[in-house]
């Protein structure tokens, strides 16, 4: 296998930490989004789409974070990264699609980017950024917080998609100086999967193309 990816793509993060989880050694291939590696040769041959992750294996190319660590989980059992009921699947899903569907699109960097470019300033652009945080944040908290299924992490004691997509979010929302004390539950979840290797390992700052 060999990963495309940039030390601080969220959707690249969680690919990064199902690998960790699964045990599986992939090869790094860089892609520095702020150059705009993404968007010329190679890379772009790979994914139309241009951006990262992207998985080669097998001679094919995997697109899409969840896509891929649901391959992933397909092909490499141990430890599941979804429940066994129905019901608990769709939860599962339901929390990861709530970062990787509505909360990290607004942020992406090309939307950023595409925001600097129309004339706002870096505050604005900034502001763009927390408001949408805290809008999902928000969700977010008052639906792990207020359902008995949660429990260590966010479905039970067991890591799951969730938790894979959840931590890169909140990476990123420290990142810009979000305020996350209204979050305990989130917090909670954060810290216990931090102290699993395989989150901490995954963290950008350990990464061979990490920048200050």
């Amino acid at each position: 296998m060999k990963l495309h990816g940039y030390f601080r793509s969220s959707a690249a993060f969680r690919v990064r930490i199902a690998l960790n989880l699964k045990g599986i050694e992939a090869e790094q291939a860089f892609v520095h989004l702020r150059k705009g590696e993404q968007k010329a040769a190679p890379f772009a041959g790979l994914n139309p789409h241009k951006l990262v992750p992207a998985l080669e294996v097998d001679g094919r190319v995997l697109t899409q974070s969840l896509a891929i660590v649901e391959y992933l989980d397909e092909t490499h059992p141990e430890p599941p990264l979804l429940p066994g009921d129905p019901l608990g699947r769709a939860r599962v899903r339901s929390l990861a699609l709530a970062v990787a569907c509505d909360i990290h699109p607004l942020n992406n960097l090309r939307v950023l980017q595409r925001l600097k470019a129309m004339g706002h300033s870096q505050a604005e652009v900034d502001g763009w950024y927390r408001h949408w945080i805290a809008e999902g944040l928000d969700g977010l908290e008052a639906q792990l917080a207020g359902d008995p299924q949660t429990g260590r992490f966010c479905h039970g004691n067991a890591v799951s998609l969730a938790d894979v997509c959840l931590v890169p979010q909140m990476t990123n929302a420290r990142r810009f100086d979000c305020d996350l004390s209204g979050y305990p539950t989130l917090r909670r979840i954060e810290e216990a999967c931090l102290a699993i290797p395989a989150f901490a390992d995954a963290l950008p700052e350990h990464q061979p193309d990490a920048e200050a």
